[in-house]
């Protein structure tokens, strides 16, 4: 005989509990860490750290992401026809951190191969999805990008995961 399920709290509403208390708590849902780039109207490279990814259909090839509208990198990636969506593999955690800073060249010293409309496709990675900028959705604070995927390829190595504030590493259970 099946137990009854128990009732459990539900904690406040999140304008209730506090922005930080809302952040922890999407901070236990452990995500991949992608880098996409793009290049902006100068024909300049661009580039930050995105943990929002997520695939969203087979049929058509899609994925979705999103980017605050406060950032400075949002005209570059509204306005583009293509980018690229390098997922970050187990030992590119400076890769992360480097595109998540405000730093003046980002791809300093980095060997870049040109993805589709010369996205910057970063080395090392262990995915790369190059997609056209299909859709744009509002989000609230952030702007949602459907990408159609056109080219994607994959490498042989663990992938880069953040989950709680932290990078980790997967292991089987």
């Amino acid at each position: 005989m099946n137990k009854p399920i128990e009732a459990f709290r539900i904690d406040p509403a999140p304008a209730a509990a506090g922005q930080r208390a809302l952040r922890d708590a999407l901070g236990a849902f452990a995500t991949g860490v992608t880098v996409l780039t793009t290049r902006g109207a100068g024909g300049e490279p661009v580039g930050l750290t995105v943990n929002s990814f997520n695939a969203v259909s087979l049929e058509p090839p899609l994925i979705v992401w999103s980017l605050s509208l406060a950032s400075p990198s949002l005209a570059a990636f509204r306005d583009c026809s293509h980018y690229a969506v390098n997922v970050l593999a187990l030992d590119q955690a400076w890769l992360s951190q480097r595109f998540a800073s405000r730093a003046a060249d980002k791809f300093a010293g980095l060997e870049l191969n040109p993805g589709l409309a010369g996205a910057p496709l970063l080395p090392g990675c262990c995915a790369w999805f190059e997609c056209a900028n299909q859709v744009r959705h509002d989000g609230g604070d952030h702007l949602l990008f459907i990408g159609r995927i056109e080219r994607h390829r994959r490498d042989r190595k663990e992938p880069l995961v953040f989950q709680g504030g932290r990078y980790r590493a997967l292991r089987e259970v």
